[in-house]
């Protein structure tokens, strides 16, 4: 028996942040075998710098926190149809998110960078022809919606996510982008693989997931493309929790 969904994105035309590793590249990998003509951004110079397979997907080098970077990008695209705000990280830079420093370091990263490009992929998001409108879909986390103490400025930020996609999913509701965001509980990737080194979080962790275990990326990105078809333009401004419960607990 089998139950899975399938999708069709032919001509979609997809940007995402962060799309070389972790949930960005298998959301990536979902819409580009879907069809969709997908470019992803990663911070270094090449494609060819990563060892992750980035075939059939256009690159574009960006820094989110860089101004100059952002806009450059925002500008030389004229149309698009879905942006998936997945650039980030915890501790930038090796910071220690409970200082002041580092604190205003991951709400730049986390949130003032990636609104800057939503905003300024305004246009081209207008632009969009889709069926249903077009889409953006921010990534929050569940550290947006309970206490991480070591991450203060990291949950900070994604609470931010999660005010600007009600936000401006008010303000562009009859302007054809419907906004919304996904918030991932504790998920296997690049970006948590630390804490596997270190029994007693991850111990934690579990405690808060009545399914027991960490979630996985090809568990993530299903609910970001369907946020992203057509069936789903009803939806926007709507936060999907996909953390095996945890929010129950």
């Amino acid at each position: 028996m089998t139950a899975r969904v399938s999708f069709d994105f032919t001509d979609t035309t997809v940007l995402i942040t962060g799309g070389t590793s972790g949930i960005g590249h298998a959301t990536a990998t979902l819409f580009r075998d879907a069809g969709a003509r997908v470019t992803i951004t990663g911070t270094k110079p090449a494609v060819g710098d990563y060892d992750t397979d980035l075939s059939g997907m256009d690159y574009r080098q960006l820094r989110i926190t860089e101004h100059d970077s952002v806009e450059a990008l925002a500008h030389s695209i004229t149309q698009l149809d879905v942006l998936v705000n997945n650039a980030g990280a915890n501790f930038p830079g090796g910071l220690d998110e409970s200082k002041p420093d580092g604190f205003e370091a991951s709400v730049a990263l986390n949130l003032t960078g990636p609104y800057r490009l939503t905003v300024g992929l305004y246009r081209a998001l207008r632009a969009s022809t889709a069926a249903g409108g077009a889409s953006v879909v921010n990534l929050a986390s569940m550290s947006a919606l309970r206490s991480v103490a070591m991450v203060p400025g990291y949950g900070a930020a994604k609470a931010g996510i999660i005010n600007i996609t009600r936000n401006l999913a008010v303000k562009w509701a009859g302007k054809g982008i419907r906004v919304n965001a996904v918030a991932p509980g504790a998920i296997d990737t690049p970006m948590t693989a630390p804490m596997q080194g270190v029994p007693d979080i991850v111990d934690a962790e579990l405690a808060h997931i009545p399914l027991g275990r960490f979630g996985t990326v090809a568990e993530i990105a299903p609910t970001v493309a369907f946020l992203c078809t057509e069936q789903s333009s009803y939806i926007s401004g709507a936060v999907v929790v996909v953390d095996g419960a945890s929010d129950c607990v």
